[in-house]
């Protein structure tokens, strides 16, 4: 009897363990976090990068191909079609080791939100839909001569305190998103901060961005529109070598318009678009338009020529630049890649937009031309 008992007991026992392991194995397959990073540098040099025309060898801080950063996301099924979302992404600049963004600890990305079939919303630090909308068109992307060389803040359109909705239907996207208070630490380049969400100021450092995108099999096209506006602290500025603009009352505005469109011919990319943007401040507005056509094509099944025209018209600053770009990139593995590229710019007689965007130390004098050239290696985990 006491034998029966004693085997029940163990089977029990065997039945209890074995739900206890089905049910973590349930909660497991339900969440999925991922580590992820990638690790691109190189040596740089920069002709005139000074304004006694001096030329500069270094390993820049920011960029090669694509920004270093390292990051944890996250999903966890919540039943219903429902799923949690999260993602913190840590940019650092790989010469010295340190933190980027204006040193925030998660600067390129911070946020946690609820997704489903409807679409995504997240609260926290993300990206603006000025960035987004390029990322099919702007084949060159946040590189070392790109179109971060001719606008500092379009590599780095991300915005604090963010509230964001992006939703794709089909071949459309649309997506929205709303700042608080869009910059307590600062991060692009000349542009200061402000941290805005203050008491008696409904509008103060505010940032608005709207997105629609339409992508097919061979081809796509994008829209998109950001306000921001003023408050303390901050500046506008446009990376031409010409003073700040103060930018610190709360009905001061800074727009971007932008629109683009890409086509792919076989394992090819061609990629096309126009951003404007537009200061209103009481000083008297300030105006540009940028143009990009750039494109890729493998040339063999490890390596890929990439290519780009950019040119940038300032009227009301007499400032304007030229910059044409050629990148080799030769892929080791499927996470590792050398890679060549260089980039010649030509300034207009009082402009002083820079070559490189590998974390500012290159402004060359009024109307000097600049020559960069990158050789490097990024692998990715």
């Amino acid at each position: 009897m006491l034998h029966t008992t004693s085997r029940a007991n163990v089977a029990r026992l065997r039945c209890l363990a074995l739900a206890a392991l089905a049910l973590a194995s349930g909660a497991a397959s339900a969440q999925s976090v991922t580590l992820y990073g990638l690790i691109d540098t190189g040596i740089e040099y920069v002709s005139h990068a000074n304004a006694n025309g001096n030329g500069l060898v270094r390993i820049p801080a920011v960029t090669g191909t694509l920004p270093s950063r390292w990051g944890l996301r996250g999903t966890e099924d919540l039943g219903n079609g429902i799923k949690a979302v999260f993602m913190l992404e840590s940019g650092f600049n790989t010469n010295t080791g340190t933190s980027g963004q204006g040193g925030r600890l998660f600067g390129r990305q911070a946020w946690v939100g609820l997704a489903s079939d409807y679409g995504t919303v997240t609260l926290g630090r993300q990206y603006s839909m000025v960035f987004l909308s390029l990322a099919d068109a702007d084949v060159l992307g946040p590189s070392q001569y790109a179109i971060g060389s001719l606008d500092a803040y379009i590599p780095n359109a991300r915005t604090d305190n963010t509230v964001a909705y992006k939703g794709t239907f089909g071949g459309l996207t649309v997506g929205a998103t709303y700042s608080f208070g869009r910059d307590a630490a600062g991060g692009v380049p000349a542009s200061g901060t402000c941290a805005g969400q203050q008491a008696g100021s409904a509008s103060s450092c505010r940032t608005v961005s709207a997105m629609v995108k339409y992508d097919a099999a061979t081809f796509g096209m994008a829209g998109a529109f950001e306000e921001q506006r003023g408050g303390t602290g901050a500046t506008a500025f446009f990376f031409n070598g010409s003073a700040p603009i103060p930018f610190a009352d709360a009905g001061d505005k800074d727009r971007r318009i932008v629109a683009n469109g890409y086509v792919k011919l076989g394992g090819a990319k061609l990629g096309v678009g126009w951003i404007r943007r537009d200061v209103v401040v009481p000083t008297g507005d300030v105006r540009s338009n940028l143009y990009f056509v750039n494109g890729s094509t493998p040339l063999t099944g490890a390596l890929t020529l990439d290519a780009g025209l950019f040119r940038i018209i300032n009227a009301d600053q007499s400032r304007s630049a030229t910059m044409a770009v050629l990148r080799g990139v030769y892929a080791l593995s499927k996470r590792t890649a050398l890679y060549a590229q260089t980039g010649y710019l030509w300034n207009s007689a009082n402009a002083q937009y820079s070559v490189s965007g590998g974390g500012g130390g290159t402004t060359p004098g009024k109307g000097m031309n600049q020559l960069g050239a990158m050789v490097g290696m990024r692998t990715a985990f």
